[in-house]
């Protein structure tokens, strides 16, 4: 069960093009989120022409958190604004699973340490700006940083031992 505080429903779209590659067939790129809830189904062809196509993959929820509010915050104040989608392949056809879409870039580049994942962050419609300021307006908190001390460890004094004669210098 999520613990997420407000979701806004997306559509995802991504770019299949021709690869001048005699290894891969197609290079796959997410390339816009939409808000709301397209009529089509996933996986429908919105546009193709000259070795690029672009598709409809489906419908994601952006889930936002208290926790990630200053995650959400510096997305929104670095002047380009951000969502991450996350998919995943298949071997099979429809290509990919749509895993995730986050406004958090900390989370979108957690995504990327699997490996096998599509992982790429596209433009932030302007609908979608206006629910994440909203969110975190309402529900940032700010946190003092906060420098912890390291304990003493007893193999700390191996470090101040005195130098013998064979020690190097």
């Amino acid at each position: 069960m999520s613990t997420a505080l407000a979701s806004i429903d997306v559509g995802v779209v991504a770019e299949r093009r021709d690869a001048a590659n005699p290894w891969i067939d197609h290079v796959w790129t997410p390339s816009a989120v939409v808000h709301g809830a397209p009529a089509a189904e996933p996986w429908t062809i919105i546009h193709e022409d000259n070795g690029r196509a672009e598709f409809f993959v489906g419908l994601a929820k952006i889930e936002l958190f208290a926790s990630a509010t200053a995650h959400y915050r510096d997305n929104l104040a670095s002047g380009d604004p951000r969502v991450w989608v996350i998919l995943r392949p298949t071997g099979v056809s429809p290509p990919f699973d749509l895993v995730a879409v986050t406004a958090d870039p900390a989370e979108g580049e957690g995504y990327t340490q699997a490996g096998a994942d599509l992982v790429d962050a596209v433009t932030m419609p302007a609908s979608i700006i206006e629910f994440v300021a909203g969110f975190v307006a309402e529900h940032h908190v700010e946190r003092e940083f906060f420098k912890r001390k390291r304990d003493r460890h007893p193999s700390d004094a191996l470090s101040k031992r005195p130098r013998g004669d064979n020690d190097e210098r």
